[in-house]
């Protein structure tokens, strides 16, 4: 018997696979989430279409109304009023440096309170969760909260960006979890046998199973450093430490018409430059974050995930 004839016959008695059918409730219920997220989809990708359609359209398409989901009467008007302004390369660089160190120093003091109370060694851990859990239903106050920052000497400094705010109790609760759930007990008795301090075992056994926690960790601080706008207002009197949302902030509002302009042609020109700088301003405050999140999104779905079901 050749090879070609064993191989046919082998296949004529091979039994011949069976399409096992969906049930129709399942079927309908796929089809329902299925436009559920195709209508959630437009809510969320059709207003930015338009957004960054209308920054690259002309003023006056702008406020005519003639735009929909395409540049009309393609300009770039709205981006050189920004960009020849020499604050927004002050404000990108300042806004850089308070997402980067901001975040360092977040995620290292999320980590460090959030391991010890993962720990069922550590004693008290669960009055100081309930402390700080009592933080996020009520605070202080601005007031108290400039109070402190003024004695501490961090007014008008970059300092005021980075320590009042530099831990979520949000965060901490999702590394308290991930630590409990997702590191076995077995590695830190592993550990112990080994002879390594509670910080050895953080940094050589703990940290390099969490990169996905991490990976949330970071990109929630950075995100919530990059679009900060408030601690600015209060505690930064100086131009030249302000992040970029005060100085898109400013140059929005000297583009706004003075009610006591004579030129009626100027005024009109600057009402309707004003509408497209919203637009620009959007783009350009939002660019470097829709950048970077497709990098980490998968980090950041499974590090939820993980945190929050006990495996």
């Amino acid at each position: 018997m050749t090879t070609s004839t064993l191989v046919s016959k082998l296949r004529r008695n091979r039994p011949a696979l069976v399409k096992v059918r969906e049930p129709f409730g399942d079927r309908v219920f796929l089809i329902v989430v299925r436009i559920m997220l195709g209508v959630a989809l437009a809510l969320v990708l059709l207003p930015l279409i338009y957004i960054v359609a209308s920054s690259f359209s002309s003023p006056a398409a702008v406020n005519a109304g003639r735009v929909r989901f395409w540049p009309v009467e393609f300009s770039l008007e709205a981006y050189r009023s920004v960009l020849s302004n020499s604050e927004v390369l002050q404000g990108y660089y300042n806004s850089l440096i308070y997402a980067v160190a901001g975040t360092a120093i977040s995620v290292t003091l999320t980590v460090a309170i959030a391991y010890p109370l993962s720990r069922k060694t550590f004693y008290g851990r669960n009055v100081l969760m309930t402390l700080l859990v009592f933080t996020m239903l009520f605070s202080g106050g601005v007031i108290p909260t400039y109070m402190v920052v003024h004695d501490l000497g961090m007014l008008n400094t970059r300092w005021a960006m980075l320590i009042p705010n530099a831990i979520g109790v949000w965060q901490v609760i999702i590394a308290r979890t991930f630590f409990a759930n997702s590191i076995p007990d077995e590695l830190y008795e592993a550990a112990m046998l080994d002879g390594a301090s509670e910080i050895r075992t953080l940094r050589s056994v703990v940290l390099p199973l969490s990169k996905p926690l991490l990976a949330v960790l970071a990109l929630m601080y950075t995100i919530y450093q990059w679009n900060t706008y408030f601690d600015a207002l209060v505690y930064l009197k100086d131009s030249d430490l302000f992040p970029l949302q005060i100085v898109l902030r400013n140059i929005l509002l000297l583009n706004t018409p003075r009610t006591g302009a004579t030129d009626m042609a100027q005024q009109m020109h600057q009402i309707q430059l004003a509408n497209v700088l919203r637009y620009a301003l959007i783009v350009v405050s939002s660019l470097p974050v829709l950048i970077i999140y497709p990098f980490v999104a998968r980090h950041f779905t499974k590090g939820v995930m993980v945190g929050a079901v006990k495996g």
